[in-house]
């Protein structure tokens, strides 16, 4: 869907990595092994994105590190626009319909790293939950969103880093 429109594929892997969640940060020679790209191709990207004003350019020594611009006007309106390319929206309204008393519901895994990854991993907590709908809702999303989904249930957050999308 958004592919279309972003034509460049790193473009598009860069606004996920940096509109998934605020909090992220790259640099060049990270975001190159990261995507598997060459730094040409990521050095043009972050520039253009830079000089657009989407992204904030901040020198540490002779490291020169990226985030989002959340200032940005448009900021609030990217973050939702890679939310729903991701399928957040769906994720979270097929958990809700049939799945009991959810509590919360984070992304964990590669996409709440920002890489922009097949596989969706989802953690969800809450007591009483359905567990067999739960393992049929996976198949389900998988289907509607074209990527992977492993659904977590309750489990201990050993995730690197995770991101709340629904707090009950």
């Amino acid at each position: 869907m958004l592919e279309s429109l972003i034509t460049s594929k790193t473009r598009l892997n860069l606004l996920v990595k940096f509109f998934i969640s605020e909090a992220n940060k790259g640099h060049l020679r990270g975001l190159a092994e990261e995507f598997n790209e060459s730094t040409n191709s990521i050095r043009k990207e972050l520039n253009q994105l830079t000089d657009a004003g989407y992204l904030f350019r901040e020198a540490n020594q002779n490291k020169v590190t990226y985030s989002a611009n959340t200032t940005h006007p448009l900021f609030k309106t990217l973050k939702q626009l890679i939310h729903k390319y991701i399928g957040f929206d769906t994720i979270v309204e097929n958990i809700l319909a049939k799945l009991g008393d959810v509590g919360s519901i984070y992304l964990v895994g590669d996409i709440a790293q920002g890489i922009n990854s097949n596989t969706i991993e989802v953690l969800i907590t809450g007591e009483g939950v359905n567990e067999a709908y739960l393992l049929q809702l996976g198949t389900k999303i998988e289907k509607l969103l074209d990527r992977k989904v492993i659904l977590h249930l309750n489990k201990e957050s050993s995730f690197d880093k995770i991101i709340e999308i629904y707090k009950n």
